[in-house]
């Protein structure tokens, strides 16, 4: 305990202090904390680093998430780079004489997407011409509240399994406090600067942070138990790897984009 306690204040406070600088430390910073995501997303799945399809997935992520735009460079849509992706994974195959099978283009490429776009979109809504970083922290807060609700309303009350079959420690009142404590955040930065979001959008910000939040969550609990392992990586002691840390993040920073809950 005291180890996960002293790794979460030490990386919490780290990434605070990058996002509130914002430009290219926060984009830095998230940059490597995909390129990471990436390693333990192919080790998950038995694929070597030095593996070309590996090598692949790293480029397409890098082409996701560094925001060329941002430093006056013209690039490509994501479209076209999502699709180019594909093709040169694909043309692995055939290059290899299937040594990279189907199977493991579908499972890489899933996992470049997934975690390539969920990245881009936490800078993207840092890098937005205005108040940047008060939508980063509306956000993250909120996403942040869910967890605190959800683990604590659960620990209290809890005794309804939300799915045992995944994750054996969730509950249903667990997940519901989540949602109300998520919402209640989001509610307290539309009272503070109602100049910003409105009472209605706030709630509904709260509500997708906190379900896609546990969904997200959920996702990673039942990818881990088919693969039979525990934690993603070991990167932050007492608290497994970059995706353990974020699974809940690159679903809802997307999300939040694609509904204009945030104006990007």
């Amino acid at each position: 305990m005291k180890q996960r306690l002293v790794t979460g204040v030490l990386a919490g406070a780290l990434f605070l202090g990058l996002m509130i600088l914002g430009g290219h430390y926060y984009a830095a910073l998230i940059v490597a904390m995909a390129s990471i995501a990436m390693f333990e997303f192919s080790r998950m799945n038995k694929i070597s680093w030095k593996s070309p399809i590996h090598i692949a997935a790293l480029i397409g992520l890098l082409a996701l998430v560094v925001p060329f735009d941002w430093y006056g460079i013209s690039w490509l849509s994501d479209i076209t780079i999502i699709w180019l992706l594909m093709f040169a994974m694909l043309a692995l195959t055939v290059l290899t004489k299937n040594q990279i099978t189907i199977d493991e283009v579908a499972l890489t490429f899933l996992g470049t997407v997934y975690l390539g776009i969920g990245f881009a979109a936490m800078i993207n809504v840092r890098l937005m011409d205005e108040h940047a970083l008060w939508w980063s922290f509306i956000a993250f807060c909120s996403i942040w509240a869910s967890d605190i609700g959800a683990y604590f309303v659960g620990r209290l009350i809890g005794k309804r399994k939300l799915w045992p079959l995944i994750s054996p420690n969730k509950t249903i009142e667990g997940a519901i406090g989540g949602v109300v404590s998520s919402i209640i955040v989001a509610l307290l930065f539309a009272l503070i600067a109602p100049e910003f979001i409105e009472l209605w959008r706030a709630v509904l910000l709260g509500l997708v942070a906190a379900v896609a939040g546990q969904l997200g969550d959920l996702m990673q609990s039942a990818y881990k138990r088919v693969r039979g392992i525990k934690d993603m990586g070991n990167l932050l002691p007492g608290h497994g790897g970059i995706i353990d840390r974020t699974d809940s993040w690159i679903i809802v920073f997307p999300i939040l984009v694609l509904t204009h809950l945030i104006p990007l």
